[in-house]
């Protein structure tokens, strides 16, 4: 997992606009992949970032890069609470949905759609995505928008600037301790 990679998927999560973010990686070895994961959680976590591997197969890994601080917030909400509730979440502590979203995607089967919670998207979105199986959305961006088409829109444009930003610095030699705000 390179640092391009991590910068280019994770800017809004780095920058501390976007609670999480996900990407895929590719594995040739899940040793080595952990090594890289330790890694970069000595580089990140003093910065207020984790990573964690959600899903490994025998030549891809799902990882995701977060905000602690942020995804505890995010999990007080009680529409939030509500939704995972009813996908077998036992309670909305951070540390027990972790580990239940990581048996979700490890399980196989239906994709843990819940997943845009533990990303920072508006819970209604979550919802009407789950409800309406992906129709009738409003808008479509880095999520589909069942709720608040405005604001969705002015956050992906403030994603997909930041994202424009972090690249370019990066390009040009910023490294990404430098890049990633403290949180």
């Amino acid at each position: 997992m390179t640092e391009e990679m991590l910068i280019r998927h994770c800017a809004p999560t780095l920058a501390g606009l976007k609670t999480g973010s996900m990407f895929p990686c590719p594995l040739t070895s899940r040793r080595e992949l952990l090594e890289d994961i330790r890694g970069w959680n000595r580089r990140l976590v003093p910065r207020g970032l984790r990573v964690l591997p959600l899903r490994c197969s025998e030549t891809q890994a799902l990882i995701y890069v977060f905000r602690p601080k942020n995804l505890k917030r995010d999990l007080t909400d009680q529409m939030t609470i509500s939704l995972l509730k009813g996908r077998g979440y036992p309670d909305a502590q951070m540390e027990s949905c972790l580990c239940r979203l990581i048996d979700r995607f490890q399980a196989g089967g239906e994709f843990p759609h819940e997943v845009g919670l533990f990303l920072g998207y508006p819970p209604e979105d979550v919802s009407g995505f789950i409800e309406k199986k992906a129709c009738g959305h409003k808008c479509v961006g880095c999520w589909k928008v069942y709720g608040d088409a405005a604001a969705a829109k002015r956050t992906f444009d403030q994603y997909k600037r930041c994202t424009k930003i972090y690249c370019s610095q990066w390009k040009q030699g910023m490294p990404i301790e430098r890049l990633t705000v403290s949180g």
